[in-house]
């Protein structure tokens, strides 16, 4: 079917306009809670948030429309969006519900859904509920109407949780670390991993407002991780996004430690001790760079399309249990059913206590290639496949790819997420990638004027 409102991450948008609208959020829990009854007769989702302040708006609708279609509803409040993966798997509920923009400004927002399983909500299930919403709401009876509870130790059962991804004589003692938690939903919880685990912890982007998330913070704007860590001379620093289901670094000379980093650092790290099952899962924008590191480690590397549902699809056909976006989005399926930012740092900081090593010391067999992206924003009534279809911008492209040849590729894709169309070109170091990305980029934009 033709989906109206699922994308590759849920449904997202800007406050106030359709469908990110508070009549919409009834309705969609509703019909969400129509089609898990139907599968499994008396149901309980969980529903967590970032700390936008549009969230209790949302939270509010989606439990109004699940208690009428009959569901019972655990709030979890502030929650990082691996978080209420985890809590839905332990609590057994038959979904999780995030209500989260991730990276975006705090006017955008949007919706995830879980399985029972912790795992992003299949297609098929997806598309019945869209096909719900075409149907007139009902109330259940009165006697079947859900109920609502708070989950009050939430946060603590996460925290407990993340801790236990370590081994138990594992201890951070001596590490000194700056946190960036993007005012986000980690802002609650990582400062208490990491000092309960034993590291010497401050922290910035840690005072949400509901209007600040991801505001020159996070792994988004690591500008001010960058002078924190410096300033405090500081081991590292470690950035996550507004819903903490991505994470970056920043080794102690303020130098960005990606995700394409953190991926090569585990893989190698798994590899070495006999612990990796099969491969790495990656995706069109990773850094050729990685690709060839882990081949000379002989592990098996593969590019899925841009997406974490992707990744993971790749990973399940595959048997494989790591894999991530340069983003920092890193999936760790062996502790975990998500990409979990919290999680992923945790296991970089592991290796770095085993082998007591510097970040840059641990990456210096990693040779990544410059790598340039831009972004061009997207007018209203523009549509990104036709743009990317036309006829000028493929022969600029082809003839861009013919300059570079083995040197270097060119990436041209929509934003899952946002209006954007991204253009990246990556090639060996003589070549001028950030130059010939914004030509390409001009052309893009050419077009769209």
């Amino acid at each position: 079917m033709t989906r109206r409102y699922f994308g590759t991450d849920g449904i997202r948008g800007t406050v106030g306009k359709s469908p990110i609208t508070a009549d919409f959020m009834l309705k969609l829990g509703w019909a969400a809670g129509q089609v898990l009854r139907r599968d499994k007769g008396r149901t309980r989702v969980l529903i967590g948030k970032d700390t936008r302040i549009s969230g209790y708006m949302f939270e509010s609708a989606l439990e109004a429309g699940l208690s009428a279609a009959g569901v019972d509803v655990s709030l979890l409040g502030p929650m990082p969006t691996p978080g209420i993966a985890y809590l839905t798997r332990t609590f057994r509920a038959d979904a999780g519900i995030v209500i989260s923009a991730s990276h975006n400004p705090f006017d955008d927002n949007g919706i995830k859904f879980f399985s029972a399983e912790g795992k992003k909500l299949p297609d098929d299930t997806e598309d019945r509920i869209e096909a719900m919403l075409e149907a007139p709401l009902t109330t259940a009876e009165a006697a079947q109407l859900g109920k609502a509870t708070r989950i009050d130790d939430a946060a603590g059962r996460y925290i407990e949780f993340c801790k236990s991804t370590l081994p138990d004589r594992l201890s951070l003692h001596g590490l000194k670390i700056v946190l960036d938690c993007a005012h986000g939903a980690t802002y609650h919880i990582a400062p208490n991993v990491f000092r309960e685990l034993g590291a010497d912890v401050t922290t910035i982007g840690s005072a949400p407002d509901g209007l600040n998330i991801n505001q020159q913070v996070g792994s988004t704007h690591p500008a001010a991780l960058r002078a924190a860590v410096i300033q405090q001379s500081a081991d590292l620093g470690i950035a996550f996004d507004g819903d903490g289901d991505r994470v970056l670094l920043v080794d102690g000379d303020g130098r960005e430690i990606d995700g394409d980093d953190i991926l090569y650092l585990i893989a190698r790290d798994r590899h070495e001790r006999g612990l990796l099952q099969g491969g790495v899962v990656g995706t069109l924008m990773s850094n050729f760079g990685l690709a060839m590191a882990l081949d000379k480690l002989g592990i098996p590397f593969e590019r899925a399309k841009v997406g974490d549902r992707f990744v993971m699809e790749r990973m399940a056909a595959n048997g494989w249990e790591l894999g991530g976006e340069s983003s920092g989005h890193i999936v760790c399926g062996h502790v975990q059913t998500t990409g979990d930012g919290v999680v992923s740092a945790l296991q970089v900081l592991a290796l770095m206590m085993r082998e007591q090593k510097s970040l840059p010391t641990l990456l210096k067999e990693l040779e990544k290639v410059p790598q340039a992206l831009v972004n061009v924003r997207l007018p209203a009534h523009a549509n990104a496949k036709e743009v990317m279809a036309s006829a000028p911008l493929q022969q600029a492209v082809a003839a861009l790819e013919h300059e570079l040849g083995d040197e270097g590729r060119v990436l041209l894709r929509p934003s899952g997420t946002e209006p954007l169309i991204r253009v990246m070109v990556e090639g060996r170091v003589h070549l001028d990638v950030d130059q010939l990305a914004h030509s390409l980029a001009d052309q893009v934009q050419a077009l769209l004027n």
